[in-house]
């Protein structure tokens, strides 16, 4: 059974940092593409951060560029998102999701596996 299973969520004050984890099972990571995604109430789904299964693409929204750092663990079967400086804005749902490709895609339609989300909330 295909499985992603998101980590690490919570509440942490503007500033603050949170690690994400994207733990995959059924399927060897290595071979995916990875990209995190983020929904806020009543807006659409972004995305937030992507690395390739080859990591020679890696895609970070200009939002988040500079603060955000997307790593991959391919023994552990793991992909983490490092946040750092949170703003209010960062604020929703994130989700991880898999693509067998070799290239990064910022937007959700072409990827085939999809996490159940993890909360993140930046407020003081």
């Amino acid at each position: 059974q295909v499985q992603l299973v998101e980590s690490g969520g919570g509440l942490v004050q503007p500033g603050g940092s949170l690690r994400l984890s994207c733990t995959a099972s059924g399927f060897i990571l290595d071979r995916y593409t990875i990209g995190w995604f983020r929904q806020a109430p009543g807006k659409e789904r972004e995305g937030v951060s992507c690395i390739s299964s080859s990591r020679d693409d890696v895609y970070y929204a200009e939002s988040v560029k500079g603060r955000f750092t997307i790593s991959r663990d391919n023994a552990k079967n793991t992909v983490y998102l490092q946040m750092n400086s949170l703003k209010p804005e960062d604020t929703g749902v994130y989700y991880c999701a898999a693509v067998r490709s070799l290239r990064c895609y910022a937007r959700p339609g072409p990827y085939d596996y999809w996490g159940q989300g993890t909360q993140v909330t930046v407020s003081s």
